[in-house]
């Protein structure tokens, strides 16, 4: 069986996860060395102990982090907040780097990149380096839909090339589209596009694409009335969802864009498509966020699998802790 920190044995499993966390359930001579069991890496904005009077946002995450942690300890194993950026640090200290506030990454990609290239080699990560690297990109959504997972249909305007957003409304039919850059995250250059504003996006997008991706979406239109849902998924297994709704005239469900979130029950065929997009990845995550909507055919359709640093929702859950830590330190089957 595998064994604790504490000593105590823990259940027998038969499914490995994609986090293989063998080196954190079993103790060994360098223990007395390491700084923690696990890192939770977070970015340089985020590493004090305490939030400022006022700053909920920083607020939520010490305390959803703190809930993990508390999850962590009743496994018997340590953790400490640490900033992936930090220039000195030494990975090799930790047995485990789970990603969860690094959310500056997409601003410092190249820097990311680098970081994470080396430092799969001084512990282990979770989610894992190869499924971080290929849930960075969008062009993800194209596996995913060849795996037999109903996404968002999608075109993209790859780096280097000409934009002409009018052809692509004409080519594609689509009356209104999102286009969006192919690695970013809280609605960075995120544009709703029709054929009344389409030079004036060209204009704004042209000069980025010299040195990143586009995607180009359409526009679903039940994003204005019943939003976006985000169901939960810990060792394949789903946990719970939030309904995020945008601010009345936006589409950006974002709360950076004045975006609402709220504990949501999700339908079986929401849960259904949610186990299957996770369980569609290669390796299988230890975590993940399945973001859908209803689609202008008004069927369930995946608009982004989140498996590198999402914003879990712990709160409005908090038993799903419970289950995020067990995923990452101990799998079942």
């Amino acid at each position: 069986m595998p064994v604790r920190r504490d000593g105590q044995e823990a259940a027998q499993t038969t499914h490995q996860s994609s986090c293989d966390t063998t080196s954190i359930a079993h103790p060994d001579d360098n223990q007395n060395r390491m700084k923690a069991d696990i890192a939770l890496l977070t970015d340089h904005r985020f590493t004090a102990d305490t939030a400022s009077p006022g700053d909920w946002y920083f607020g939520n995450i010490l305390a959803e982090d703190g809930l993990l942690r508390a999850a962590f300890d009743g496994l018997g194993l340590s953790s400490m907040r640490v900033n992936w950026s930090h220039a000195d640090e030494d990975w090799s200290q930790y047995r485990c780097a789970v990603f969860r506030t690094t959310w500056d990454y997409f601003d410092r990609f190249a820097e990311f990149t680098a970081w994470l290239d080396r430092v799969e080699r001084q512990t282990r990560l979770c989610n894992p380096a190869s499924i971080i690297r290929w849930n960075m990109d969008k062009h993800y959504l194209v596996d995913l839909a060849a795996r037999g997972i109903r996404v968002v249909p999608s075109r993209f305007v790859e780096r280097g090339s000409e934009l002409h957003l009018h052809d692509l409304l004409d080519q594609t039919g689509w009356p209104e589209a999102v286009i969006k850059p192919c690695v970013s995250g809280a609605a960075r250059h995120t544009y709703r596009v029709n054929r009344a504003n389409a030079e004036r996006i060209n204009l704004i997008i042209r000069p980025l694409l010299a040195s990143e991706s586009f995607i180009f979406q359409p526009f679903q239109a039940s994003i204005m009335q019943t939003g976006e849902d985000s169901l939960m998924v810990f060792g394949g297994r789903y946990s719970h969802a939030v309904r995020k709704l945008a601010k009345p005239g936006d589409f950006r469900v974002q709360d950076d864009h004045g975006g609402t979130v709220g504990p949501y029950q999700p339908t079986h065929a929401q849960i259904e498509l949610a186990e299957r997009a996770i369980a569609a990845c290669d390796p299988v995550p230890a975590y993940g966020r399945v973001d859908m909507i209803r689609d202008n055919a008004g069927r369930h359709a995946i608009m982004e699998l989140e498996l590198i640093e999402p914003e879990l929702w712990l709160r409005f859950h908090p038993p799903a802790a419970e289950a995020f830590a067990t995923a990452i330190a101990m799998p079942e089957a």
